[in-house]
Parts: structure tokens; sequence; C-alpha cells
């Protein structure tokens, strides 16, 4: 795999005849290398979707960067595909809301210490004080931005004014406990992650726990999914279930629950942070 920085071509069109072929093409004469390719068919839906990257020979200046996005994406839309482009030295600006429980917040700061998650995180926002000190104390800006009563709209409108200014391309919902307004939601189309337990619609409401465990399920899961303004309705990006045992009590479902959470969470932002992921209507594709 080249050292060089490289681009990721993601596309989604009408299925037809000689597609593959037709993109290798159009990078081969722009002078792209192409490192790795994935595509995959929806034929119900009649759809193609490719996941391309690319190197190019030498140094990549600014000015030629925007004439190979602006050749591709021309090309694209006389194929009437949509389209993105993005280069792996401009890194995803991300930030996470939070509120009391710390286990998915922690979990992606020392993931994202630790390398695994290629990105920037300039801002950790709450509407709690809690995990303050856990946050900054591992070097990370932590804003309070409380909820009073009747002024969930002006805190939104603060948060979103945190977010902008520090020029977020990604926001990650690590056990943000508040339902987020259709306003707020507007501008951030297939940008916002979420995580919740995988009882939802089973066992909505308050101790989603107590009901799985009254109701002896053997199975329990977490999915993460893009937000909409259709409360947890938004495509799905990344599940996984575990078991669970009669012997288990209500502390082991919690439990076993939380670490699915951290793992489904920290794949799906992964794989947003690596375009991997196309989503159309309310589905997703994944490519590996």
């Amino acid at each position: 795999m080249s050292t060089q920085p490289h681009g990721v071509l993601r596309v989604i069109g009408s299925d037809r005849p000689g597609l593959v072929a037709d993109v290798a093409n159009l990078l081969f004469r722009l002078g792209a290398n192409i490192l790795h390719a994935d595509d995959h068919i929806d034929v119900e839906a009649g759809l193609f979707f490719q996941r391309v990257e690319f190197a190019l020979g030498g140094e990549v200046a600014g000015a030629d960067r925007e004439r190979l996005r602006g050749q591709i994406g021309q090309t694209c839309e006389q194929w009437k595909m949509r389209w993105s482009l993005r280069w792996t030295d401009a890194p995803i600006r991300v930030a996470l809301l939070t509120s009391k429980h710390p286990h998915c917040t922690l979990d992606l700061l020392a993931r994202h210490r630790a390398g695994e998650l290629a990105c920037e995180i300039p801002l950790v926002l709450s509407n709690h004080p809690d995990l303050e000190l856990e946050v900054t104390r591992r070097g990370y800006r932590y804003v309070h931005e409380p909820i009073q009563a009747g002024e969930k709209r002006a805190q939104e409108q603060r948060m979103q004014a945190h977010l902008e200014a520090e020029h977020i391309d990604l926001v990650v919902l690590a056990r943000y406990m508040q339902i987020l307004s259709r306003d707020f939601v507007a501008p951030w189309s297939e940008r916002i992650l979420n995580i919740h337990h995988s009882f939802l619609p089973a066992f909505a409401g308050a101790e989603p726990y107590k009901q799985a465990y009254r109701r002896g399920v053997k199975l329990i899961g977490a999915t993460s999914h893009y937000v909409t303004a259709d409360l947890d309705e938004g495509p799905i990006v990344w599940q996984d279930v575990t078991r669970v045992s009669h012997r288990d009590a209500v502390p082991d479902l919690v439990r076993k629950g939380r670490d699915l959470e951290r793992v489904v969470l920290a794949n799906a932002v992964r794989c947003h942070l690596e375009d991997r992921i196309i989503a159309y209507g309310n589905k997703t594709v994944v490519f590996d």
C-alpha cells in the first residue's frame, strides 16, 4: 500500500453493463493508480455501488486535486451517479455528544489516543458535567451545555454553534440521552451516528434491560445507525449480539450490553472515517 495520501471515491447509480470498466478507465485517464476497489449491486433496486481507493504519482498539489475532483464530478454527473471524493490526509473532525454514561465516550477517546481512529476530536459536548474530569484529564476539550427547563431549543442552538466553530464533520452520540430535534438533525444528513441497545422497539422506554430480563431473552445486542428525524429509524451501519443465560442477572445484561455498545459504535465510527459506507433510502452498503 502506498504511503502517499490517496483518494477514496464512492459512487452510486443505476446499474448497467460496463460501469466497473468505465470507473477504472476514468481514473486511469486521470493518472490514478487503483489501490483497492470493491463494488456491490442491489439487484432489486437496480443500483450499483463502488468504493475505490487510488493514488497519484508524485506530490499532489491542491490545485491538481481540485482539477481531478472537477473532472471526476463532471463525468459521474454525466453518468447520473451520486459521488463523493475525499483525500486521506484531510482528517475528519469529530465531536462526541455524551450525557452521564462514560463507557462509549471514554472508549472512543482511548481508541483515538491509541491511533485506531484516524480523525481529530476537538470537542466533547455534554448536557451534564459528570464526565468533564475524565475527558479533560485525557487531553480533550469538554463543553458543558445544560438543558434548562423549557430551553432545549436554545441549548441545541448553542451546541450547533460549537460544532460550527470547530468545523465538525461528524457527530457521534456516545450515549447522549436526549432526543435531537428535527432542526438540529437537518444539516447533518448521514453525519450523525448513534448507538443504542438492540431491544428497540421490543423494550422501548425506561429500564430496557430489566424488561429483557423479565422476558427471559437469550440474546442481547447493540445497533449503530445514522440519525434521521425519525427516532431510531435511520440507516443501520453496524450491529452485533451476544448470548445471555438464565444465570445472568440484570447487572450482567447491562455489562454485556455496554461491552457490545463500545465495539459496535467504534466499528461504525471507523467505517465512516474510512469512507466505507454508502447510504441509500433507509439502508446502507458497508464495504469491508
